[in-house]
């Protein structure tokens, strides 16, 4: 009988950097495109949002024959909007471009590398993930655009909400590892077995105290990974 695993996540304090844009003169190309920026006004629901937790394990490799939804990734006002979005292996994302100017996407991330070309407003691209990872979306003729798609091995994924908890519905019996991800602070593992008539819980904590030393750190490694598993 299949259960339910959930949990919370705990972030104390905000994690994300500021992001530093450039003057709208840098990224002009062709009409005026007003640059949105974020107003999130609650930073711990803001990194909430940056948080996506999923099941790994040899129970979760079979058995999948659920429509997916389908997953876009609008262009507009010179974002990326969402600028995460969370699909499981083999599905497709499209890439609208919704700006009256060019948009070129693409992502060098070893889970998937692609290129789109420049295409106009009212054009679309979409692209098919057949790995599970982190793949880092951007823009070539945009510097300040980045997205993430992560791509989860499984269809049991889930999203905390703005209290940090989450659940993650009907996973068979079996032993799994919970991996939690946030856009900033990385990975963040949990061993748990799911029984018949139980339900699994797996809470984390989102370090969040990270001096100089560690950040730089973190990017290393980040980099090193190519931003996949």
């Amino acid at each position: 009988m299949a259960e339910d695993v959930t949990g919370t996540i705990l972030i104390k304090k905000q994690l994300t950097k500021p992001s530093v844009t450039a003057p709208v003169s840098v990224y002009q190309r062709g009409p005026a495109v007003q640059l949105s920026r974020n107003t999130d006004h609650d930073p711990i629901a803001y990194e909430m949002s940056r948080v996506v937790i999923y099941l790994e394990g040899p129970q979760t490799a079979d058995g999948d024959t659920a429509v997916h939804p389908a997953q876009k990734i609008q262009q507009l006002d010179r974002q990326f909007m969402p600028d995460l979005v969370v699909v499981p292996i083999g599905s497709a994302v499209s890439f609208p471009n919704m700006d009256p100017i060019f948009h070129n996407i693409y992502s060098l991330s070893k889970a998937k590398t692609f290129d789109l070309g420049s295409y106009d407003k009212g054009q679309t691209r979409k692209v098919v993930f057949p790995k599970p990872g982190i793949v880092e979306i951007y823009c070539h003729l945009h510097p300040n655009m980045a997205a993430i798609v992560v791509v989860t091995p499984n269809r049991w994924y889930a999203k905390p909400d703005a209290k940090g908890e989450y659940r993650i519905p009907d996973v068979p019996p079996g032993k799994y590892t919970v991996v939690a991800w946030h856009k900033a602070a990385g990975f963040f593992r949990k061993s748990i077995v799911i029984e018949s008539g139980q339900i699994g819980v797996a809470d984390f904590f989102i370090p969040i105290d990270i001096d100089s030393k560690q950040d730089a750190q973190l990017k290393r490694d980040a980099s090193h990974s190519g931003g996949s598993w």
